[in-house]
C-alpha cells in the first residue's frame, strides 16, 4: 500500500488566461503515451478543452482530470493531473479543484511574467496548503526574459524561489535547457515533435553563469535544513544527484521553496523535465497532512490517515451532466476503499447513495473501474442527491469533511423561455446548470415571476447561455447584464421583537432581543451569530431556529432589497410562552428583528469592484488614464515592460460593461485587459441614491 501511495500525484495545471496551461497538458499526455497526435488549442483541437464553447473561444472554461503513468528515475508513478481555467470568470473551478488536490504547476508566461490571475490562483493555493512548482512558459516568444519573470513571482507572489534550470538563449535563440542538478544541457529534436532530446556538455559561453545558479541551490537547501549544509560545506561534490532532489522534495512540500523551470510547450521543450519535476519534487498522498472532520453524530473533530484498511471518507468537489451515463460526481478519496455497487452515507442530506458506477476519467471520456482507493480521484454515478462539496463515508464511521468556500456572484443577467412550452423545461435545465456550478445562483422573484442568473462575469453568463441552447434545446430571451448590488450596515442597533399570533387553539409566541453590528471578520459573508443568553432565557432547542431564522432574512436587505452581507448578530434575551412558544415562532420573529434592525442600523449600498490590468502601447496611456478617472476608477501604480506600459487599477464593475470594445477603439486595437474581482465597497451616496430610485422600475428585456 504504501509503495503504491507514494507514487501518486494528485496535481493541479492552473495559471492566467494563455499562459500556456492546456497546451502544456496536451504535450504531457503525448510524452506520456496517452494521446498519439497533439492538439493545439488555437485549432480547437486540445484533447482537455473538449466542450464546444472552449474549442471555438480557445479557452479553458471547465476543469478536466485525466491520469498519466510517468518514468523517472527508474521509479513507475502514477500522475493525476487536472487542467484547470484561466479566465476570473471561470476561477470557481480552479477553487475546487486546489481543495482536493496535493501540488500543483503553476504556469507562467515569460513575457508577462505574474499576471492577475496568476496571483489568484497563487492564493488559492496558499489557501489549501498546496505546495507548488513553477514553469515558465514561452522562452521562445519576442520579450520573454527568464529572470525577470523569476523576479515577477518572488515579488509579487512573496515566493521563496530556487531555480533548477536556465534558458540557453531566450526569444527567437532559445535553443535548450541547462538542467541545473544533472549540470548539462538538453536539446530536444523538432523532428520528433520534441519526444527525442539529447543531453550535452553545458556550453563554455554558460558553464560561469550555470555554476552561479548551481551554488545558489546548495545555498538556498542549506537555509533550511542543516545535515544538507553540513555536506555541502564538507565537500559539495559528494552529494548525490538522489540526495539534491529529496532534499529540495522535503523543503517544496513544506512549502518553504518554490522549483523554477523554463521551457516552451509549443514549441515541445522542457516538457518531459516538468514532468520529471512533478514526481520528484511534489509531495504524493502519504506526505500531506492526515484529513480531519467533524463526526455527524458525535459533534467532535475526527481525523482519517490515508490508508486503504481505514474507514471511507471522500470529497465531492464537481458534479457534471454527461450526454452518455448521466450526472458524474467527481471525487476524491481521502481514505479506505470505494467500490461500485456500495451503499455510501452522504452527510449533509444524512441519507445514503448506492454507487452505481465508477470511472477513470479522461477529459469527458470515461473507463469503467471497480474500485477507487485512498490518494485517488476518480467520478461516479447512479446517484440521487450529491452536491459539490458534499462528504460521502461510511454510515458506521460518518464524517463530514470541510466543505469548498466559492465566491459570491457579482453580475446578473434576466432570461427567459421564447415559448411558454419550453419555461418549465428552462428552469429544470437551469437548476441543472447551478448543481454544476456553485457559482451560478438562480434567482426567481415570486412577485414577478422573472429568473435571474447570477454569476462572476459576462463570459461566465454568456457561456452558460451558449450551453442552454445547444445542450438543452431550448431558445430563449435574455435581458442586459445587470450588476449585483450588496447591502450592509454601518451602525451598531438593538432591537426587541415580540411575535404574538392567537387563533382560537394554541398560539404563536416569542421574544427575542438581539444586536447588530458591521463584521469585520472577512470569513463570513452573511450572519456571524453570537449567542449570549444567560440563564437559559431562551432555551438551547430554539437557538438553532433562530439562527436560522436570521439567515433566511439575509436575502431582501433595507434600502433596495440586495442580499445583505457580513453582519455581526448577538441574541442577548428573550422570554417564552409555557404553552405558545415554539420553534417557528422563534425563527419567525428572528427573521423580523434583523430585518427592522438593518433598517435603523444605517444600511448602505456595496458594489463589487474589480481589479484591472491593462497592457498598451504607451502612446495611449493619457487617453486610458482619462478614461478610467470618468469610469470611477483608481489607478494603483504603472509600469513599463518590453514598451508596452502596465496600468493596474481598481474600478466598479457598474462602469466596465463594453469596456473590451472601448479600450480597443481607444488604442487602436493594440491594447488588451485582463479583470478580476477584488472585493465589495461603499457606493458614494449620489451612485446609492440613483441605484434606490431605479431599482424598483428596472426593466431587464430590451
Amino acid at each position: 500500500m504504501i509503495e503504491t501511495l507514494k507514487h501518486i500525484r494528485n496535481i493541479g495545471i492552473m495559471a492566467h488566461i494563455d499562459a500556456g496551461k492546456t497546451t502544456t497538458t496536451e504535450r504531457i499526455l503525448f510524452y506520456s503515451g496517452i494521446i498519439h497526435k497533439m492538439g493545439e488549442v488555437h485549432e480547437g483541437a486540445a484533447t482537455m478543452d473538449w466542450m464546444r464553447q472552449e474549442q471555438e473561444r480557445g479557452i479553458t472554461i471547465t476543469s478536466a482530470a485525466t491520469t498519466i503513468y510517468w518514468i523517472t528515475n527508474s521509479q513507475k508513478y502514477q500522475i493525476n493531473i487536472i487542467d484547470t481555467p484561466g479566465h476570473v470568470d471561470f476561477t470557481v473551478e480552479v477553487e475546487r479543484s486546489l481543495r482536493v488536490l496535493d501540488g500543483a504547476v503553476a504556469v507562467f508566461c515569460a513575457v508577462a511574467g505574474v499576471q492577475p490571475q496568476s496571483e489568484t490562483v497563487w492564493r488559492q493555493a496558499d489557501k489549501y496548503k498546496v505546495p507548488k512548482i513553477a514553469f515558465i512558459n514561452k522562452m521562445d516568444r519576442a520579450g520573454a526574459d527568464f529572470l525577470r519573470a523569476v523576479s515577477d513571482i518572488e515579488q509579487k507572489l512573496n515566493a521563496n524561489t530556487i531555480v533548477l534550470q536556465v534558458p540557453i538563449g531566450e526569444e527567437e535563440n532559445f535553443n535548450g535547457i541547462i538542467d541545473l542538478i544533472d549540470f548539462k544541457a538538453i536539446y530536444w529534436k523538432d523532428e520528433s515533435e520534441g519526444a527525442e532530446f539529447v543531453i550535452k556538455e553545458v556550453p563554455s559561453e554558460n558553464i560561469e553563469e550555470a555554476k552561479k545558479w548551481r551554488e545558489k541551490i546548495f545555498e538556498k537547501i542549506s537555509d533550511f535544513d542543516e545535515q544538507f549544509m553540513e555536506k555541502y560545506l564538507e565537500n559539495a561534490s559528494g552529494i548525490s544527484k538522489l540526495e539534491i532532489i529529496e532534499a529540495i522534495r522535503k523543503q517544496t512540500i513544506k512549502m518553504k521553496i518554490v522549483p523554477v523551470l523554463c521551457g516552451s510547450s509549443l514549441k515541445n521543450k522542457g516538457v518531459q523535465l516538468l514532468i520529471d519535476a512533478v514526481a520528484n519534487y511534489l509531495p504524493s498522498p502519504l506526505d500531506i497532512e492526515d484529513v480531519k472532520g467533524i463526526n455527524p453524530v458525535t459533534k467532535k473533530e475526527e481525523t482519517r490517515k490515508t490508508d486503504f484498511n481505514e474507514a471511507l471518507s471522500c470529497l465531492v468537489f464537481k458534479i457534471a451532466n454527461n450526454p452518455f451515463v448521466g450526472s458524474l460526481a467527481y471525487l476524491r478519496v481521502y481514505s479506505g476503499t470505494l467500490k461500485s455497487g456500495e451503499l455510501v452515507f452522504n452527510s449533509r442530506t444524512g441519507k445514503n447513495e448506492r454507487i452505481a458506477n465508477i470511472y477513470k476519467m479522461h477529459a469527458n471520456k470515461q473507463t469503467l473501474i471497480n474500485e477507487l482507493k485512498a490518494g485517488d480521484i476518480g467520478a461516479i454515478v447512479g446517484f440521487k442527491d450529491i452536491k459539490t462539496g458534499d462528504t460521502l463515508s461510511d454510515k458506521a464511521h460518518q464524517i463530514a469533511l470541510e466543505n469548498i468556500i466559492f465566491p459570491e456572484p457579482v453580475i446578473s443577467v434576466a432570461i427567459e423561455a421564447k415559448t411558454q412550452a419550453d419555461t418549465e423545461k428552462l428552469i429544470s435545465s437551469l437548476r441543472k446548470l447551478e448543481d454544476e456550478d456553485p457559482s451560478l445562483h438562480i434567482e426567481i422573484n415570486e412577485e414577478t415571476g422573472q429568473t435571474l442568473m447570477n454569476g462572476m462575469g459576462e463570459l461566465h453568463l454568456e457561456i452558460l447561455i451558449e450551453r442552454l441552447i445547444s445542450e438543452f434545446k431550448i431558445s430563449c430571451n435574455q435581458g442586459k447584464p445587470q450588476v449585483t448590488y450588496r447591502e450592509a450596515i454601518t451602525k451598531e442597533y438593538t432591537h426587541q421583537e415580540i411575535f404574538k399570533q392567537q387563533s382560537g387553539g394554541k398560539g404563536k409566541f416569542a421574544d427575542l432581543t438581539i444586536k447588530v453590528s458591521p463584521c469585520q471578520d472577512s470569513e463570513y459573508k452573511g450572519v456571524k451569530f453570537i449567542n449570549s443568553i444567560k440563564g437559559g432565557a431562551i432555551p438551547k432547542e430554539y437557538i438553532s431556529s433562530i439562527e436560522k431564522g436570521l439567515n433566511s432574512s439575509l436575502s431582501n436587505g433595507p434600502l433596495a432589497g440586495f442580499k445583505i452581507l457580513n453582519i455581526t448578530v448577538e441574541l442577548i434575551d428573550g422570554s417564552t410562552h409555557p404553552v405558545d412558544s415554539d420553534a417557528l415562532s422563534f425563527e419567525i420573529a428572528a427573521r423580523n428583528a434583523l430585518i427592522k434592525a438593518a433598517k435603523n442600523a444605517e444600511p448602505v449600498i456595496l458594489e463589487p469592484i474589480m481589479k484591472l490590468e491593462i497592457t498598451t502601447p504607451d502612446e495611449y496611456f493619457g487617453d486610458i488614464v482619462s478614461d478610467l478617472n470618468k469610469r470611477r476608477g483608481n489607478i494603483l501604480n504603472s509600469d513599463i515592460r518590453n514598451n508596452f506600459r502596465i496600468v493596474n487599477s481598481k474600478i466598479p464593475l457598474a462602469e466596465t460593461f463594453g469596456y473590451i470594445t472601448d479600450l480597443r477603439t481607444m488604442s487602436s486595437g493594440r491594447a488588451n485587459s485582463s479583470m478580476e474581482f477584488s472585493h465589495f465597497q461603499r457606493v458614494p451616496e449620489d451612485v446609492q441614491q440613483k441605484i434606490i430610485d431605479t431599482i424598483t422600475g428596472r426593466i431587464y428585456f430590451m
